[in-house]
Order: structure tokens, then sequence, then C-alpha cells
């Protein structure tokens, strides 16, 4: 999977830079391939030595690289009111769903992700 983990930052077919997630320990590091397209430069927590990162450590590596964190817990809903963004959060809440539910949650919003969408917190269900 080459050029997923940095390097220029490609521009997306809708006019400005993509979003870049960084996806913790329980989502699936899968969903970094099939996401390409839309999350290009996207990382997952294992590629960069954060799996067993404290939240304020991923939280800080997140807002220093100009990632989205993907996450499945409540801690960093709490963080993220305490202190704003970025980083932008998407919270994933549907305990063990599928990586075809999370890819299509982080498909369908992907305009409520982009990086000047005023919404700096989503939530799976």
């Amino acid at each position: 999977m080459s050029g997923l983990g940095g390097g220029p930052r490609a521009h997306s077919p809708f006019g400005f830079a993509p979003v870049k997630l960084l996806l913790d320990q329980n989502l699936p590091h899968k969903l970094l391939a099939r996401l390409a397209d839309l999350y290009p430069g996207s990382n997952h927590v294992r590629n960069i030595g954060l799996k067993t990162a404290s939240d304020a450590e991923l939280w800080n590596y997140a807002q220093q690289e100009g990632y989205a964190l993907g996450i499945m817990e409540e801690d960093f809903h709490v963080r993220s009111v305490l202190n704003g963004q970025p980083p932008k959060i998407l919270w994933i809440r549907s305990g063990n769903c599928s990586t075809e539910l999370v890819e299509t949650f982080l498909r369908k919003n992907f305009k409520e992700i982009e990086p000047n969408a005023a919404v700096g917190f989503l939530t799976l269900v």
C-alpha cells in the first residue's frame, strides 16, 4: 500500500485537499485500502508505532500531523469538548460493526468530514 503513510497530499476532485484519517487500534486496518480514493494519506496507529499510545499522545500526533481521528472510545468525545479541534473526531459507537458499515459511514459523510466543513465531530451509532 504505497502512498498511504505520507508524501504530498493529493487533491480531490471536489476542489480541496482531502482529509487524512488516523484510525485507532479498534478499527480495521483494511479500511485504509478501501478508502484510499477519498482519504489518501490516511494511516493506522499500528503503522506508526502508536498502537499502545495514550489518548493524549494520539490526540497530539493527530493534531500535529493534520489527521482526523477515527476512534471507538468515548474519551475522545470528552477531550474534543474540552479542547475543541483540531483534530476532527469520527466516533464509531456501534460496537462490533462490520468494516463495510464503517466504510459506508465514512463515504456517506465525506462532505462533512472534509477540512472546510464546520462539523468537527461525527458519530456513527
